[in-house]
């Protein structure tokens, strides 16, 4: 349908697509299994020598049109759905990493997968070397080694609002035989499709705009199709070498294109179990229907709250891919010119220590943990979500400790603009 279709009628039509008589709206399947007539047919569903439904752990029809949705909108050859953004990074890495493996990675990604990189899957044996999403290629080059797995970053850096050269990191990866990773959340495939400028996997928190009402956590894994892992067996056994725990599989070999996502789901899914349920798949669903609408209006009232703020006697700075001053414009011009997204990070001039009672003042803006729906949001990062880390460890992840992230929402901006000027006059 990609092929046919523009993003915004994928929104609409992709995904279910009911025969006659069934319902015109995606239904929920909630169930945790599935009836068969024979032994037999169950039996080839778990050889994999059928495609169908027997778990809901490891697949559940709700879930799956939603994936094939997203699969679309990205330009992929298949999706699958997760509990989480966290658990889509998680999977995306760990489906092609082990003990002793290595992974680059952007200095500047969200806290959360930066921990999770760097703590929780150093305990499991999978190394990184951090890099500066702005180094030269040669520097860059220096972080691979012999071991090296995957590189991931992200499109728009959350919430440092980097704006990743993707053309460079995927020749850098490919280069040295890897795939690259990268997690679209911010941009949305509404505003950019990493595909298209090489890289292989897709990750989303489908929390944020997808879903775009804050109503359900969520994740997504795309995969392009692009990377041939039968070309490099000694680095991506997982994938090209037999599963002793699913009847000997060889992943590549049975599934083709299909292969990384087909692992995910029946090794790591049946294994951690890190599925999204079918409830809030299909409230994911509503919020796809009205994305390509959406993300328009957050990108239009976020240039206008940038431009207002850079204006503003009390603000030091301002950091938004869509203004000339940033020095992300002429990439984000590149990769996503019809717009970036709705999230903008300045400073005070009075400081860190201003950043909290100014917040305080808001009222139409709610502090927030989220990030990235349809109600503006504020949130002091050094104070809040990264607050794990040290002054110096902000810094390299392109959080300075005086950084605001405000989030965008879609009503009227001079509302919002109005509620930013009484805030600031009150510091």
């Amino acid at each position: 349908m990609s092929g046919e279709y523009a993003k915004d009628t994928i929104c609409i039509q992709s995904g279910w697509k009911p025969r006659n008589g069934e319902p015109r709206v995606l239904p929920i399947y909630q169930s945790t299994t599935y009836k068969y007539e024979t032994s037999e047919q169950m039996g080839r569903l778990f050889d994999l020598e059928e495609s169908g439904f027997f778990y809901t752990r490891l697949q559940n029809p709700t879930n799956e049109y939603v994936a094939q949705k997203i699969c679309e909108l990205e330009g992929g050859v298949a999706a699958m759905l997760t509990a989480s953004g966290q658990a889509a990074n998680y999977y995306a890495v760990f489906n092609i990493c082990e003990v002793g493996s290595h992974v680059v990675l952007s200095s500047t990604v969200y806290g959360g997968t930066f921990n999770l990189l760097t703590v929780t899957m150093k305990k499991m044996g999978i190394e990184c070397t951090i890099v500066d999403p702005d180094a030269p290629e040669e520097e860059l080059n220096k972080a691979f080694q012999e071991n090296t797995r995957c590189v991931l970053a992200e499109t728009i850096a959350n919430p440092a609002l980097v704006v990743l050269d993707i053309e460079k990191f995927a020749r850098i990866a490919h280069n040295h035989q890897v795939p690259l990773i990268v997690d679209n959340t911010f941009a949305t495939p509404i505003n950019c499709n990493p595909f298209v400028w090489g890289a292989d996997i897709v990750t989303h928190s489908t929390s944020k705009y997808m879903d775009g009402h804050a109503m359900c956590v969520g994740g997504a894994i795309v995969d392009s199709g692009n990377f041939d892992w039968s070309q490099y067996p000694d680095k991506y056994p997982g994938l090209c070498e037999p599963d002793e725990s699913y009847h000997g599989i060889r992943y590549t070999e049975r599934f083709g294109k299909l292969a990384y996502i087909t692992k995910a789901t029946t090794q790591l899914m049946r294994d951690l179990g890190s599925i999204q349920s079918p409830q809030n798949a299909f409230l994911l669903n509503v919020g796809l229907e009205t994305l390509h609408l959406r993300v328009p209006r957050h990108c239009e009232n976020a240039q206008k709250v940038a431009e207002y703020l850079e204006s503003h006697e009390k603000v030091a700075w301002v950091n938004y891919p869509g203004l000339k001053s940033s020095k992300y414009y002429n990439l984000a011009q590149k990769y996503m010119p019809a717009g970036t997204c709705g999230v903008i990070s300045f400073g005070l001039k009075a400081g860190r220590a201003a950043a909290g009672g100014m917040m305080d003042h808001l009222r139409l803006a709610a502090i927030v943990t989220h990030v990235a729906d349809a109600r503006t949001c504020v949130l002091h990062p050094a104070s809040h979500t990264h607050r794990q880390m040290s002054d110096e460890q902000l810094l390299s992840a392109g959080v300075a400790p005086d950084l605001i992230r405000f989030s965008v929402g879609i009503e009227n901006v001079d509302d919002i603009i109005a509620d930013l000027e009484q805030a600031l006059l009150k510091i």
